[in-house]
């Protein structure tokens, strides 16, 4: 099953571009918040028409300015999973389920039964959506979607009103169940983690476009763009300037750091993630590079970890801080001394 999307919507102070193409994946939208994410779902489901573009949905084309397609919702067998699963509080489970099947009684029953058998759901078909888990109430939602034989699922952070603990658990049955949809899912998310569990590509989304897509690995590992490196973790970002093919000064920290890869033309930004630092002793300062002299300005103390706000020496201004993460049992120091910090070539993120 496919999706293909190009399309484009102008509000007064916001103008979404999206393109995507997707085929048989699950596909994470990852963003923050008022990007555009959750239009770009309605979009695609008909609750919103774009201003112009297209959109196909396993080679039929459901959107088509230049030709005047626009076919309704409830024709186009898309599944759109809310934030709140959208149930009927007045319905049990399967009401719930039956309410969206247009068929005779008979028939309406065995679907109905199937799907509390698929979803697991017996055990509390009777009860109404308050009464039960929200990892049943999604499974519930995903019931009655897949009752109408979707060609893809759209989910619109599913997850986002859950607590810890629940949203681990309601998260592996979702997983569970994408794992037997053939067809292709956009999964919404402004949480990292989360669009990186559930998905296979990710596409990051900022100001209304989709400014970069790849595998899930890639997107983390090597982002191109300073919103990816932001929604992805990167905590220590730097204005950057080209001093040579593998050579860049970071002009927030007053450095200048050697890469192992070529520098591009037009690069903004450098990026250098929390974990990818190491202390150093003085003799190994001697003998390596990207080797700096660091005051420690504040310690926080995580379960795991322990993140170190530094500065480099002899430079001074709120963009001059850095932060990275150590494990608790590294001996740093912790009133304020000196240390010699390494930040490794290859782990430098050239952004544009």
């Amino acid at each position: 099953m496919s999706l293909y999307i190009d399309i484009e919507k102008k509000f007064p102070d916001f103008k979404l571009m999206a393109q995507l193409d997707c085929v048989s994946e699950v596909v994470g939208l990852l963003g923050s918040s008022g990007c555009g994410k959750s239009l770009t779902l309605k979009c695609i489901a008909g609750i919103e028409k774009p201003d112009k573009g297209r959109i196909i949905i396993n080679g039929e084309t459901v959107f088509d300015s230049d030709r005047g397609i626009n076919i309704p919702p409830q024709k186009r067998h898309v599944g759109f999973l809310f934030q709140n699963y959208a149930l009927f509080p007045t319905m049990t489970v399967w009401r719930n389920i039956a309410s969206v099947i247009n068929k005779p009684g008979r028939e309406k029953n065995e679907i109905v039964a199937n799907m509390i058998d698929m979803f697991q759901l017996e055990g509390v078909k009777t009860l109404y959506p308050r009464q039960i888990s929200g990892g049943q109430q999604q499974r519930v939602a995903l019931a009655r979607i897949f009752v109408s034989e979707p060609k893809i699922l759209l989910l619109d952070e599913p997850l986002s009103a859950l607590d810890s603990h629940m949203k681990w658990k309601v998260e592996q049955e979702l997983l569970s169940v994408l794992e037997e949809f053939q067809g292709t899912t956009v999964f919404v998310s402004h949480d990292r983690g989360e669009a990186y569990r559930v998905s296979d590509r990710i596409a990051v989304m900022n100001e209304g476009e989709i400014e970069s897509i790849g595998m899930k690995e890639d997107v983390f590992s090597s982002p191109k763009t300073l919103a990816a490196a932001l929604i992805t973790g990167c905590k220590n970002i730097s204005k950057a300037e080209k001093l040579g093919d593998f050579q860049v000064s970071a002009l927030d920290w007053g450095i200048t750091l050697n890469t192992s890869v070529p520098v591009p033309d037009g690069i903004r930004y450098i990026g250098v993630r929390a974990h990818h630092s190491k202390v150093v002793t003085e003799i190994e300062g001697r003998e390596g590079g990207n080797i700096f002299s660091c005051r420690i300005r504040k310690t926080i103390e995580e379960p795991f970890e322990r993140i170190v706000e530094l500065t480099f020496s002899n430079v001074s201004g709120s963009n001059a801080k850095v932060h990275f993460a150590f494990p608790r049992e590294n001996n740093i120091n912790n009133d304020g001394g000196d240390i010699l910090l390494n930040i490794p070539a290859d782990k430098i993120m050239c952004l544009f």
